[in-house]
């Protein structure tokens, strides 16, 4: 259960999630035909040390039954990179990684030079990942600065104390973070990404359909796991939060920003793949706009 002010490391709590993400990237990666490419996402998964998670790394066969989560998460993981090398091909020359996790995009992707990539998520998961990185001569191929601060707290203060100049265009993502925050806090992270946003400024951001609040969305999708829940023990349903907040296409849209939406069945299939034949009110939730893209 979630309570104010909580905190986690890489095995526990929401680190734990970005953990069972940064390893059904790492399967992605490892696929015959991947949509992405992590060199970084084993190594976390196997510094973490965590039993279910390398388990799955050593021998992926138990997610036969649920391929839904990481198909999903390799169709996310590209709509993000995707984002982001489109921002700097328009010119942005600064990132920030809200919520970043196990996210190794300033390693990963190929940034043009003089870009800066922030990074923001608890101090004790930069910690962890800057020690599995340290130790693997990792080496980014843009400027990278963490900014160890939680989210409910002033974090637009601790980016601007790490460089951040709010005057230039910015490309920013929120990736798998929405439904771990208070409605309040969400709403005032949106209203901080436009204070902080120049014109020219992109936004990418993974939502809930709209109508449906956070714990029913949960619900669908956690009784499909009756088989094997891919997270492990761990339900992220509990860690969400449902309390009110503002529909993210529609606040943006409201301010000024030009936005997108797509499903994650667009997304399968302009990748090429296809999605496996669904019950009802799963099939109608993955054709749902689940992801954006918005454009200041």
């Amino acid at each position: 259960m979630r309570t104010d002010g909580d905190v986690w490391d890489i095995v526990s709590s929401v680190g734990l999630t970005a953990l069972g993400v940064a390893t059904f990237r790492a399967l992605e990666a490892a696929s015959p035909d991947p949509l992405i490419q992590d060199d970084y996402a084993p190594l976390f998964v196997a510094a973490a040390g965590h039993p279910h998670f390398t388990g799955l790394l050593a021998d992926p066969s138990p997610l036969a039954d649920t391929p839904l989560v990481p198909g999903f998460m390799g169709f996310r993981t590209k709509f993000f990179d995707e984002f982001f090398l489109s921002a700097v091909a328009d010119g942005v020359r600064q990132a920030v990684i809200v919520a970043a996790g196990l996210d190794a995009r300033a390693h990963r992707l190929d940034w043009p030079p003089a870009t800066t990539v922030f990074e923001i998520d608890q101090p004790k998961v930069l910690e962890f990942k800057e020690k599995v990185l340290t130790e693997n001569g990792a080496r980014p191929k843009a400027r990278r600065r963490t900014v160890p601060v939680d989210l409910r707290e002033d974090w637009p203060a601790a980016l601007r104390g790490t460089g951040f100049h709010p005057d230039e265009p910015t490309a920013w993502s929120a990736e798998g973070l929405l439904p771990y925050l208070p409605g309040a806090a969400q709403d005032r992270l949106f209203e901080h990404i436009d204070e902080l946003s120049a014109p020219g400024s992109h936004l990418a951001v993974e939502s809930f359909v709209t109508g449906v609040d956070v714990k029913r969305f949960a619900s669908i999708e956690t009784k499909y796991f009756d088989r094997y829940n891919p997270f492990g023990d761990i339900d992220p349903a509990e860690l969400f939060y449902d309390d009110e907040r503002a529909d993210p296409a529609q606040w943006l849209s409201g301010h000024g920003w030009s936005v997108r939406c797509f499903s994650p069945s667009e997304l399968a299939a302009s990748y090429g793949r296809s999605v496996p034949d669904l019950p009802e009110e799963l099939d109608n939730l993955w054709r749902q706009p689940r992801l954006l893209t918005a454009v200041r």
